[in-house]
């Protein structure tokens, strides 16, 4: 097993690829009573066209079935699995999101029978026709309070404006009439291909004794079979740098509007530290940009053009990023102009010096290293990392080293003509004019 130690944050993590393939961190924390586990599968709602293992040819399954399979992974032929976890006092879910499928339980005790639980029940499917058929009426009525969320159609309609072509801008969830095509057949290919322990990351973290915890995790993995690890062939389509559309208004049953600016990121095929210090240098650029002490945010606050709902934000993975910025507002237009304009200007000329970065610098640090004291935001945030070859404990030592030229170079990438577009959501009758 192999020991990573950390010194500036006081940590040790554990880590051993086995034999299938699976990779198992540990993370102990002292002084923590509960344990939180995470057992990953990178494969997301993007992932929508591949070759199957075993196969050769590709195949474009219905949107939303990474999601679908989710939900059906809790149902076994002797009953729900969330009652298994519950007789052992753990708190289970599980969620899905453009790149990776999570099973997870946060517990304080019987931690290694709830831990066998969760492998157990995560590499044992069980679909049958008539389960599916059941499930897809649960799943169409999330789908349609979705749809009737003014704040998750903000989010989506404006990645839907930046994306042309790539599968980020379908909804998680898909659609009534995607997951309608859906079958069994559908669900046990998609989990052969994307559900081996080679795809899989098992992270463990809180109240736990590494040794012991790996005897386990190795002892319950050695008595299941596998098939030999394959390369996965995920086929994405072509994505021009541009935004697919520059602006959409929708109207809903909203009090006030709703806008977004999107700004679509250009460099898309980073990974590992190059990825670390894009993301890093975009988000404190934002930062510096927008936070509470800006003078964007002095202005727009004053002119009552943001509320306590304003946000700022970036995303970036493996073929897709963008920011995103904005607020509920009574003054849609003005406060497009207003971020356009904050945008804009620094575009042109660099507002920005090192006394400023270090401010931001020592806010994100602090940020991160409060974060830290949640076992829930690291389960989650180091899987996502290490899935990118990205790792979590290296994001203070990344801050630390980040220039100006740094974050200029890195804010080029969502600086292009093109790249910005605008969505908003307007209440019903309302004329888009204001």
């Amino acid at each position: 097993m192999e020991e990573l130690h950390f010194q500036q944050l006081d940590e040790t993590l554990y880590h051993e690829k086995l034999d299938n393939g699976l990779s198992v961190y540990i993370l102990p924390k002292k002084g923590f009573s509960k344990t939180y586990v995470t057992f990953t599968t990178k494969y997301g709602s993007i992932d929508r066209s591949f070759v199957p293992i075993g196969k050769t040819e590709p195949v474009t399954v219905p949107d939303g079935i990474a999601h679908f399979l989710e939900h059906k992974m809790f149902e076994k032929e002797e009953g729900d699995v969330f009652q298994q976890f519950s007789q052992y006092g753990a708190s289970a879910n599980a969620y899905t999101s453009f790149t990776r499928t999570a099973y997870l339980f946060s517990a304080t005790k019987n931690l290694y029978e709830n831990t066998e639980t969760l492998l157990n029940f995560v590499q044992e499917p069980y679909f049958t026709e008539k389960t599916v058929e059941k499930e897809k009426g649960i799943i169409g009525q999330e789908i349609t309070m979705y749809d009737d969320n003014p704040d998750w159609r903000l989010y989506y309609g404006v990645i839907e404006n930046m994306f042309k072509e790539h599968p980020v801008k379908i909804d998680i969830a898909g659609t009534i009439e995607s997951i309608d095509k859906i079958t069994a057949d559908h669900l046990y290919e998609c989990y052969r291909t994307f559900y081996h322990p080679s795809n899989m990351l098992l992270f463990i973290v809180g109240a736990v004794d590494p040794n012991e915890m790996l005897d386990f995790v190795k002892k319950n993995q050695s008595n299941k079979q596998f098939a030999e690890p394959e390369s996965i062939e995920r086929i994405f389509p072509q994505e021009p740098k541009e935004a697919a559309t520059d602006r959409r208004t929708l109207q809903m049953d909203v009090q006030k509007p709703k806008m977004f600016v999107g700004l679509k990121a250009a460099q898309t095929d980073l990974s590992g530290n190059d990825m670390l210090k894009n993301e890093l240098s975009i988000q404190l650029t934002l930062d510096l940009l927008f936070n509470r002490s800006s003078d964007f945010y002095t202005e727009a606050y004053e002119k009552g053009w943001i509320d306590e709902s304003f946000a700022y934000d970036f995303t970036l993975e493996n073929g897709f990023g963008f920011a995103i910025v904005g607020s509920d507002t009574s003054h849609p237009e003005e406060l497009e102009q207003a971020i356009k304009k904050t945008f804009n200007k620094a575009f042109e000329k660099w507002p920005f010096g090192a006394d400023e970065l270090n401010r931001a610098r020592r806010k994100r640090i602090g940020q991160f290293l409060r974060s830290l004291n949640s076992l829930e935001f690291m389960a989650n945030q180091f899987t996502r990392y290490a899935f990118n070859e990205m790792d979590l404990f290296e994001v203070v030592p990344t801050l630390e080293n980040l220039t100006v030229a740094d974050l200029q170079e890195a804010f080029k990438s969502i600086s292009g003509e093109g790249q910005q577009t605008v969505f908003t959501i307007l209440p019903s009758g309302m004329k888009e004019n204001g």
